[in-house]
């Protein structure tokens, strides 16, 4: 099944053709000493005299040369799914009744668009909801899809841009208005949407600084670490101590000690986790 991985692991295209001007140039040179010499003209060693008109001519050609290149790989690009952007993105798009969405970037237009190619082959599969459920807002940061035991019953689970990824209730009620479309929806399923971050971790930690490290680096932890899980987290991620005690093991904090969580949070590949209460204790300095 195609999925965007796949889109960036293939190779350039063939047709793809790129050269330098030093290249095209050394390449008319041979081809305009051959043409000469056929015709009786000994231009070896002129034809590289700085400010010889031929030579200059030549290098015209040559520039050129690059500039047509470098267009025809502008084409070629236009038309490729892996390479296209802007305007020629939204046209390949479209082909496949994928509508960009205001203040979508290109990257999510892109990964949308192989989600509506692999999923409509089959309508109720796991790439068919998740292109819906993208499709409702631009707010929408991953989606989880899954059916619960063998039932009709769907589960859409998902994950805010925003808010460090708690989806609040208008973003489900616009993602359930999308799924739950008779367009969208196969009439056996029964569709669920709720939010992915179905794990609450309360951090405790005592944080010691260095002599000079002014407080304005232990007020910020806390933003930091919401910040830090909100941009690396996401659908899968296990909340480890170690990864918490690096969030706030930043330049001018000499020591972490962590009370809280007691072991690490694994959690399952559709659900992530969000942070509940942050207590950091300041326990003076120490170098």
């Amino acid at each position: 099944m195609l999925d965007l991985s796949t889109l960036e692991g293939l190779p350039d295209p063939q047709a793809i053709s790129v050269t330098s001007e030093a290249a095209a140039l050394a390449g008319i040179k041979a081809v305009f000493v051959d043409l000469a010499t056929a015709s009786g003209l000994d231009v070896s060693g002129i034809i590289d005299l700085e400010g010889e008109p031929g030579n200059i001519q030549l290098q015209v050609g040559a520039f050129r040369e690059v500039l047509y290149r470098a267009a025809i790989n502008d084409a070629v690009k236009a038309n490729l799914l892996a390479f296209a952007g802007g305007a020629d993105l939204e046209h390949l798009a479209a082909f496949y009744d994928v509508v960009k969405l205001d203040g979508e970037m290109d990257d999510r237009l892109r990964a949308r668009t192989v989600l509506a190619i692999s999923g409509r082959s089959t309508a109720g599969s796991e790439d068919w909801y998740k292109n819906a459920a993208f499709r409702a807002s631009i707010r929408v940061k991953d989606v989880a899809v899954y059916r619960v035991g063998t039932g009709p019953d769907i589960r859409i689970a998902v994950l805010a841009t925003d808010n460090f990824g708690e989806p609040d209730a208008a973003l489900l009620a616009a993602v359930d208005a999308e799924v739950q479309k008779s367009s969208v929806r196969v009439i056996s399923d029964r569709i669920t949407v709720l939010s992915a971050t179905s794990a609450t971790v309360n951090v405790a930690a005592d944080i010691w600084l260095l002599p000079t490290t002014p407080m304005t680096v232990f007020d910020s932890l806390e933003a930091l670490m919401r910040q830090a899980l909100a941009d690396e987290g996401g659908l899968g991620f296990n909340l480890t101590r170690s990864w918490l005690v690096s969030k706030l093991q930043v330049p001018g904090v000499q020591k972490v000690s962590l009370a809280a969580p007691v072991v690490d949070t694994i959690i399952d590949d559709g659900a992530a986790v969000k942070l509940g209460t942050v207590t950091l204790t300041y326990r003076g300095r120490d170098r």
